[in-house]
This record gives structure tokens, sequence and C-alpha cells, in this order.
């Protein structure tokens, strides 16, 4: 844009630099050019202003008005390391933990809390083992067993009534993800390993139902029947239909550059967010009509200068918006509808790894703990008595409903 002065007037030249230079520290203008040229009749002021306007990128609100810092319960008696997911029973307020933690000598524990929701409070109810990390966990839909896959190359399930664990399933490396796949015949349980496939796996049965080959180890698997999302190493994404799941539906390459860390169906199963290492969110939509509308955001970033891993991606179960977490410790609302972040929270000061909302939405379960985005140089906050832990958020209605999309 070139505005073109006719003037001499030293006063008009300084109010313009002024202007300028206001601009400049009210962050209005991403980057300026300024070039002045002045001959004897005639000053020209070229003020370009070059400001990347990015159609998919989400519309920021103000930082001040809408961030604030958690206020939640903490979960007695948390893991003491790594918690590595955190799934809330269907059918009632129970949550289950999966994680690192050895306190008892060659034994790993996933835990079962009893969540009060009008309390705000929690205690531990059940707790079942396995004999190497547990890396993943979920619910059957009746919300009468917990699954669980873990480094022990096993898939177990506990059975909540009768309080008796069992192996259910087997992998040639650790099971890094496991789903319940309930078509309303026979229910099977879906588990993802390093070992570049997905089994399928009748608990009633020893061997698998049926094994499908990915390309490359799994990271991350969701699942909104009949939409299963599988993301694996090298960024490759495959889409089963749960209804053929022997036969792949879709394949493709992630929207963004880096490592693949979570991916997470839409509740009405027409596509998936995926989230990375670099910071960034990808929303993308499996019709080809709707797929125009794919896009992908920044977000756990300062000042685009540090940038963090996008660690969990969890979706409201009756408005559709969603929440991210990350490296830095933060969490955020969503609205991929109208592309703006509805409500963010300031910094806890270590990573959140993991999260999840209860069967209504008003509970958000987050789970807090070193991810080893920093390789092994223990961060400063590993000192702390307390390093990880669960913490349980009240949602309030308004942090997740959507919203229309801002006039620009």
């Amino acid at each position: 844009m070139i505005y073109q002065l006719i003037s001499t007037n030293l006063f008009w030249q300084s109010v313009l630099f002024d202007l300028y230079l206001k601009s400049r520290l009210i962050g209005a203008l991403s980057s300026c050019a300024f070039l002045f040229y002045v001959n004897s009749s005639t000053f020209f002021l070229f003020f370009y202003i070059k400001k990347k306007l990015n159609k998919l990128a989400f519309n920021r609100p103000n930082i001040v008005s809408n961030t604030e810092a958690p206020k939640d319960y903490v979960l007695p008696n948390p893991p003491t390391d790594g918690i590595s997911q955190l799934a809330f029973s269907p059918v009632a307020d129970y949550l289950a933990v999966s994680s690192w933690d050895n306190q008892e000598r060659e034994k790993i524990f996933v835990r079962i809390y009893e969540v009060n929701s009008t309390t705000g409070s929690a205690l531990g109810k059940a707790l079942y083992p396995h004999e190497a990390p547990a890396l993943c966990c979920t619910w059957s839909k009746d919300g009468t067993k917990i699954l669980s896959g873990g480094a022990d190359k096993a898939g177990r399930m506990f059975d909540v009534t009768t309080g008796t664990a069992a192996q259910i399933a087997q992998h040639d490396a650790p099971i890094k993800c496991i789903k319940w796949v309930d078509s309303g015949t026979s229910p099977v349980v879906a588990t993802g390993s390093w070992d570049k496939t997905v089994k399928y796996w009748d608990m009633r049965m020893s061997t698998p139902v049926l094994s499908v080959n990915l390309p490359e180890r799994c990271y991350a698997m969701d699942l909104v029947f009949p939409l299963m999302v599988v993301a694996t190493a090298e960024r490759h994404v495959v889409v089963y239909n749960m209804l053929n799941p022997s036969q792949v539906y879709k394949t493709a390459q992630s929207p963004l550059k880096w490592q693949t860390r979570t991916v997470a169906c839409f509740i009405n199963g027409t596509g998936y967010a995926i989230g990375s290492i670099e910071g960034r969110v990808g929303i993308q939509y499996l019709d080809e009509k709707e797929s125009t509308a794919s896009f992908s955001f920044k977000c756990h970033r300062e000042n685009n200068v540090n940038v963090y891993a996008v660690n969990a991606i969890s979706f409201h179960p009756l408005h559709g918006t969603f929440s991210t977490a990350g490296s830095d410790g933060t969490f955020n609302f969503w609205d991929k509808d109208s592309k703006q972040r509805l409500k963010g929270f300031s910094t806890i000061n270590v990573p959140i790894v993991a999260t999840t909302f209860n069967r209504n939405g008003t509970i958000f379960a987050y789970g807090a703990g070193y991810d080893w985005s920093k390789g092994y140089q223990q961060p400063t906050y590993q000192t702390q008595q307390t390093k990880d832990a669960v913490y349980l958020h009240s949602v309030k209605e308004e942090d997740v409903k959507p919203r229309p999309a801002k006039k620009r």
C-alpha cells in the first residue's frame, strides 16, 4: 500500500514518523518498510505494510483477558513417574491412569480413581500390574472393563466388577495404543504396536482375529466408530473404516513437518486433529468435498522463539470443541469451526503429557510430568517434591461452547 503525500511541512513528517513508531511499539505491524524520497518540491512517503495473513490460522484473542492460571484439584497418590495416558469411563466418573511408575519392584500399575464431580475430589479405588511401563489405557463401552498396553508387549484387561486382570493381547514389540471397537455385534480390542502392526483381539481367544501391517511404528491412535486413525513414525497417517478393518481406507502424510505426538478423531467421525513436536496442530477432513477446509495452526509457542511439543489433543464429547496441551505446561480450548481459541491457561511449569474429558465434558483431567523433550538433562522442576501429578479441572460451559466466527 503506497501513500503519496505532497508536503514539505516538517510537522507532518514528524507526526507520521511518530505514528510509525507507535504502530511498531503496539505490535500492530508484523513488518514494515519505510522509504523517503525527497526532491525540490515533493516529499514521497512509501509506507509498505507487510502483514502475513494466514487464512488457516486461528484468531487469537487478547492473551491477558483470555488466559488465567488453572486452580485445579490434584489427585491423591498419583503415579510417581511418567504418566502416559488418562481415560474416563464412558458411563461414570472413574478415571484410569497408565504410567511408567514402578514403586513396587518389577511391577508397574494402572491406577483407577473414583472422581466426585460434586466435591471436586477423587479417591483411589483399584490398581492392576504390568511387567513393564504401561503406555496406554482405555475403557469398554459399558464401563465394566479397563484395557491397557505396555512395554511388556502385552495387552491386559481389568474387570472392575470382579477385580480380576488377565492378558488379552501380545505383540513382538511394546503396545503403544489400545482401543475398544464396538461394532454392535461382537466387540473386539484393537492394539497398535511398535512392531508396525495393528491387531484385533477377541478377548476370549489367545490369537488375534485380524492383523494388519503399518508403514512404520505406531505412535498414536484414536477411534470414533467407524473411523480409526493411526499415526506412525515418519509422519505416516493410516485411516481405517471399522466396517472393513482389513482394508486401508486412506493413507496420507501428516500435514505437519515434524514428528507426530498425538491424534484425535472428531466426535462425528468426519476427520481428525493431529499434533506434532513443532508446536503445531493440523485439522484434517476426510471427505474430498470438505478437504479444502483442512488447515493447520501454531500453538504452544513463546513468541515463536521457544517452540514446544503438542503432547495431547482431546475433543469435548458434547460440543466438539477440543483441547491441546503441551511441553510448555499449558492447555487451551479451541473451536475448529470458527478457527479461534476459546480459553487459555497459564503454564503450570511442568509439561502436560496426557488429557481427557469425562463423559459429559464437565471435568477435564490432565497429567503432568517430564516428557523428555529436553533429553536426559534434568529440568529444574524435577527437583521439586511433586514432579508428576494428575489434575482435575472443572470445565465452564462458556470456555468450551462453540462461538461464531470472528469478522475479519
